[in-house]
């Protein structure tokens, strides 16, 4: 810390505002060392380059995390306190030995990620979402609310954004699955990804979004910005929280409502949580056909039940068939997404919503996961199955020139 210091008082802040990173990590690289011989501190060759490189990670990036956030097998890292760092690999949970020196180095680091994009935390807000400059996304919490010290957990997203075959090699899907899943997004069919906490419901979002044709006009809402869309005729938008006096307060209602005004072709919801899906149902519902978005839930029918509860929150009566009607005709797929015991992501189903048997919205599946036991590294066992059921929504595919794989809906397992 006291190199730290010293390093401030040598550098001009001005200046170095101008310098593209790598110029300023040599820069500060050669300042360091500079400092190290003043001082005589006795180390070696090893260790001062360690000493250099931390220096560098305080000043430019996020201190101790940086070697986390640098490794690209990390997908999430959680610090709990200080002290105590724990990371996610290949879906599993590790412990680390990477430690902040105290609170105040960590709520240090806090700051900074927060600051960033306009966002503050303190005791009057102490709590934050916020994001990376790559996208990964941001939470912290601080006492008095986190009663062990500040909490800070970052969810990774790759580099390099994942594609359709990637999840592929990766038995999240089958390719007959995938083939269906890419058809639909071109064809403008609207569609729900439904998964809990962490199943990868944003990855796949991020993924089906990369069907949809360059020709299109495509406006993502979110919370904290997290997409990664390749398309160049992108309009990317933001919610906003109340400022310090409790005003200025831009939710997702707000911004579906204004996002239909700007001639959308498309239109993806990162996530439907609260009073906006009832904006998002009736834009899927009159002519913003291919919208994409997620919602929490365990199951489809789990997402079908929370979609009336949020309709509910939105403060819209609607008697109950009526609301059924709604959701029917606006929803054309649900895909259920979990995350498994061993880590692993799989989509457990692709549900078509066929309609309405008098008050009841009716379902049909036509891809399924089912789990069949444990291997000895417990790694779990299961099989893919189309269930033989061919989709309505078939005929719009081939009518839009598509052309899907014979045979790709016969009920074939596969491991």
């Amino acid at each position: 810390m006291h190199l730290h210091q010293k390093l401030l008082t040598r550098i001009d802040l001005n200046a170095i505002e101008s310098l593209t990173p790598d110029r300023l990590r040599n820069e500060l690289g050669v300042l360091l060392v500079a400092l190290i011989e003043e001082e005589a501190l006795p180390l070696n060759v090893l260790e001062r380059n360690r000493l250099v490189a931390d220096l560098k990670n305080e000043i430019m990036g996020l201190g101790p995390l940086e070697p986390l956030i640098a490794d690209p097998a990390i997908s999430e890292i959680m610090v709990n306190g200080h002290q105590s760092i724990y990371v996610e690999k290949n879906g599993c949970i590790h412990p680390t030995d990477i430690r902040f020196n105290d609170d105040a180095h960590l709520m240090k680091i806090i700051d900074k990620i927060v600051s960033r994009v306009g966002r503050r935390i303190d005791e009057c807000s102490p709590m934050v979402d916020a994001r990376l400059p790559d996208g990964s996304r941001v939470n912290a919490i601080i006492p008095p609310l986190a009663l062990d010290g500040p909490v800070l957990t970052i969810r990774r997203f790759a580099v390099v954004p994942l594609q359709m075959r990637d999840l592929v090699q990766k038995n999240t899907l089958t390719p007959p699955m995938a083939e269906l899943l890419s058809a639909l997004v071109k064809v403008k069919c609207n569609i729900i990804i439904s998964g809990g906490t962490g199943s990868g419901k944003t990855t796949l979002l991020n993924i089906l979004s990369g069907f949809i044709p360059a020709s299109e006009r495509i406006v993502t809402l979110e919370d904290t910005a997290e997409l990664q869309l390749q398309q160049e005729h992108v309009v990317r938008l933001e919610t906003r929280l109340p400022n310090i006096e409790g005003t200025g307060e831009i939710t997702m209602r707000a911004l579906v409502k204004n996002a239909l005004r700007m001639r959308p072709d498309r239109i993806v919801v990162g996530e439907v949580r609260s009073s906006e899906v009832i904006e998002m149902l009736q834009a899927m519902n009159t002519g913003h056909d291919g919208s994409l978005t997620t919602i929490h839930a365990n199951s489809s029918r789990d997402a079908l039940g929370r979609l009336e509860n949020l309709v509910g929150m939105s403060g819209v009566v609607l008697p109950s068939k009526a609301l059924h009607q709604l959701i029917s005709s606006s929803i054309h797929f649900i895909v259920q997404i979990s995350r498994l015991d061993d880590g692993s992501r799989k989509i457990t189903s692709i549900q078509e919503i066929s309609g309405m048997e008098g008050d009841v919205i009716t379902t049909q599946e036509i891809f399924r996961y089912k789990r069949t036991g444990t291997n000895p590294d417990n790694s779990v066992q299961g099989v893919f199955t189309a269930t033989g059921i061919r989709p309505k929504a078939a005929e719009k595919i081939r009518t839009y020139g598509f052309a899907l794989s014979d045979g790709i809906f016969d009920p074939v397992h596969i491991d």
